[in-house]
């Protein structure tokens, strides 16, 4: 059994964000395991760009309303408590409602060969924010 400290959180880069977003990693698996696990924290409006997983994601929501998009124009609502997986190679992205902070926890595998564990894409533009929501996929 192994036990670690806690990491200092560290401000999401800019290349991958847009607004004030901030993680703490909490899991970086060694091989066997390929998990990893970041507790990140969006302000109000804040969201990831368009990106894809290699082996896929999964987001909890711990506080506030996540929306998560897709490249169909779908943007959906996820409350605390509710789990969201996002398929391999499903482009997407998620954030926080512009009203209110967002907490998730972001779990995903790197891949066991040499593609990229996430594939980071262009920005989401405020039209694609701001579209209309739907709770259920």
């Amino acid at each position: 059994m192994e036990f670690t400290g806690p990491r200092a959180t560290t401000r999401a880069p800019a290349e991958w964000f847009t607004g004030d977003v901030w993680f703490d990693v909490l899991h970086v698996g060694t091989e066997p395991s390929r998990l990893r696990a970041n507790l990140t924290r969006f302000a109000p409006g804040a969201r990831t760009r368009w990106h894809h997983h290699a082996v896929g994601q999964t987001l909890h929501v711990v506080a506030g309303t996540a929306l998560i998009g897709t490249r169909d124009g779908t943007i959906f609502e996820a409350q605390p408590g509710e789990t969201v997986h996002c398929p391999p190679g499903e482009e997407h992205w998620h954030g926080a409602a512009p009203d209110r902070f967002m907490e998730h926890l972001a779990l995903w595998e790197a891949p066991d060969d040499d593609r990229p564990e996430t594939s980071w894409l262009e920005p989401v533009t405020a039209e694609q924010y701001e579209g209309p929501r739907t709770r259920r996929g």
